[in-house]
């Protein structure tokens, strides 16, 4: 680890040399060379944006593998920031200038995955592999996007073999922990969330690094007490549980720790479950952790209290034993209703049908094969993502039963060409309080495939920058009820697919 005061007389010297040469061109390889070491340095201190910056000085050179270099650190070093779609047109440059090169289609498909292109970055990643098999940062994005589509094994072994060519990338030790977690190893996922903490530069103060020093603890505090436990009496079996739909919500009947049934909403856009702060109260149930939770809304990134659930019943016949939970406390004031209780199955590990039709829900392991119009592929990037168009241009949407209407994101919406249509102010709440930059947006062409399709639909566009950059790829949008309720759904975790089958006319609207 390289200290400020030894980094300072380095970052003089090389700013020196650039200033003397105003042109990228023709500042000379050994000056561009000394500029990569700094830049190099200051990525490795945790400096990000100096990083960047010092990349971006020599980008542009004429030497090929000094450019490459340079385009690799930036989009790094971008991605980091957050800044998904400066990463995303440097990786553009990078592939175009070295196209046979293992780790700048690696990076490359970094940043397809980072603007939420996870089938186009899959792919990337595969060709990198067909180069270099062992390439490291390949093997992890594989590894990635594999545990997306639920092939868990697999994608263990593909990350550990990623850690065995690069075993000091904070970045896999991540991804293995958040694959151990989905694996129900609390242990061993809490001891590789702990290895990426110990390998980030002590000046990381991002909100995914705290998230992951809560995450340690949470998950240790389970000790031996089996996550997700459901009896094995009772696994394997689907079970049908009744729904009433208020205010365009499913509403289903649960209790929590065997006490009053209480009404839950059916929420696919919260990764766990959530209980209000009225309820931890009544139940004696008490946080564990503090954790940063993001959403709609002007706070964007809000800290919650996380908890374990000693039950949860859903409909009287789903049992789950020490369930995740998220407290909202402190609650949100001034919204016109309360935060209510909510679940989701596929937080859970289970897969889910929603018959708007017979207003019940069949929840389980395995599903019965659905007949469907219309199939859509499911990621499960902490959130459950299908992709979309937006005016043509690719965009990944989060499956939301929770959510009301079709919404897009500030990014996708700042992409599009509108000429002069009016955009209208909207009052809009999300979890994370008021979004006074919402507004609705008209004429917006939408597809999911080409057998959906909406034409001078008016969208509502909501900031949802800082769910994206906490989650590490950019939200192109939301869709919920107004989208969903026309079609029986299936949600198939098993198979990584949502299948839709359009209901009659009459009886979606």
């Amino acid at each position: 680890m390289y200290s400020v005061l030894r980094l300072l007389p380095f970052a003089a010297a090389t700013a020196a040399v650039l200033m003397l040469s105003p042109a990228v061109a023709a500042i000379s390889t050994e000056a561009a060379e000394v500029q990569l070491q700094l830049a190099r340095l200051l990525f490795t201190d945790g400096r990000y944006i100096e990083a960047f910056n010092a990349y971006e000085q020599i980008k542009g050179h004429d030497d090929s593998r000094i450019k490459r270099e340079a385009l690799t650190g930036g989009v790094k070093s971008a991605l980091r920031l957050g800044d998904f779609s400066h990463a995303h047109a440097d990786a553009q440059l990078l592939a175009r200038s070295a196209p046979r090169n293992a780790e700048a289609i690696a990076t490359y498909a970094d940043a397809l995955w980072a603007v939420g292109l996870f089938e186009d970055s899959e792919e990337k990643f595969q060709d990198a592999l067909s180069v270099q098999a062992d390439n490291a940062r390949a093997l992890h994005g594989l590894a990635r996007s594999l545990a997306g589509r639920n092939r868990l094994t697999e994608a263990l072994d593909t990350a550990q073999a990623a850690l065995g060519k690069d075993p000091r990338d904070a970045e896999i030790h991540h991804t293995v922990g958040s694959i151990y977690e989905r694996m129900r190893r609390y242990e061993e996922a809490a001891n590789a969330y702990s290895s990426y903490i110990n390998l980030l530069p002590n000046k990381d103060r991002s909100a995914k690094a705290a998230w992951a020093r809560a995450e340690v603890r949470f998950l240790r505090a389970f000790g031996t007490r089996p996550p997700l436990h459901i009896d094995p009496a009772a696994a394997g079996r689907l079970h049908t549980i009744p729904f009433r739909v208020i205010n365009e919500k499913i509403i289903v009947k649960a209790r929590v720790n065997k006490g009053p049934q209480l009404d839950f909403v059916l929420d696919t856009g919260s990764e766990q479950t959530v209980i209000s702060r009225e309820t931890a109260a009544r139940m004696g149930i008490r946080p564990i952790v503090n954790i940063l939770s993001a959403g709609v809304g002007d706070l964007g990134v809000r800290e919650l209290e996380l908890t374990r659930l000693d039950e949860l019943e859903i409909g009287g016949s789903l049992k789950v034993q020490n369930v995740p939970s998220i407290i909202k406390n402190p609650p949100l004031h001034g919204l016109p209703t309360r935060e209510m209780e909510s679940f989701s199955p596929l937080a859970l590990g289970l897969s889910v049908v929603i018959d708007y039709d017979r207003n019940q829900l069949l929840i389980g392991d395995n599903l019965p094969s659905e007949t469907a119009d219309v199939e859509l592929p499911l990621r499960m990037h902490r959130l459950a993502m299908v992709p979309g168009s937006v005016q043509g241009g690719q965009a990944s949407f989060i499956l939301d039963t929770g959510g009301q209407v079709i919404s897009i994101s500030t990014d996708t919406a700042s992409g599009l060409e509108r000429g002069e249509m009016r955009n209208i102010p909207l009052k809009v709440y999300g979890a994370s309080g008021w979004d006074r930059d919402a507004f609705l947006m008209p004429g917006v062409n939408l597809n999911f495939t080409n057998k959906i399709e909406y034409r001078n639909l008016s969208v509502v566009v909501l900031n949802l920058r800082a769910p994206s950059v906490l989650l590490g790829f950019r939200l192109g949008g939301i869709v919920g009820y107004k989208f969903l309720s026309r079609y029986r759904v299936s949600i198939d975790l098993d198979k990584s697919v949502v299948q839709l089958q359009a209901r009659t006319q009459r009886r979606a609207d």
